[in-house]
């Protein structure tokens, strides 16, 4: 089977557009994806934060139970010393 001119060049066409249209949609799968990683890096780092201030709170908070523990402690042994020094 044989073509004519402008069949060939209608040929030579349609094989452009389509080659143009694979490097459109390629394009624009790569800047998708270049989108999508840097939501993930933005997201990864917005929960790394969230986890830090997390821990920073978690100790803070265990610091403060700590000091009470031995604000105790020390209540508990300043009434112990008085009891033995009312009881002598």
């Amino acid at each position: 089977m044989y073509l004519s001119e402008t069949e060939e060049w209608f040929a030579i066409l349609i094989c452009f557009l389509i080659v143009i249209g694979f490097i459109a949609t390629t394009i624009q799968n790569i800047r998708e994806t270049v989108l999508e990683e840097k939501e993930k890096y933005n997201q990864q780092k917005q929960e790394e934060k969230k986890v830090k201030d997390l821990i920073k709170y978690i100790d803070t908070k265990s610091e403060l139970i700590n000091s009470v523990v031995d604000a105790q402690k020390k209540l508990d042994d300043k009434k112990k010393g008085l009891n033995n020094t009312k009881s002598k």
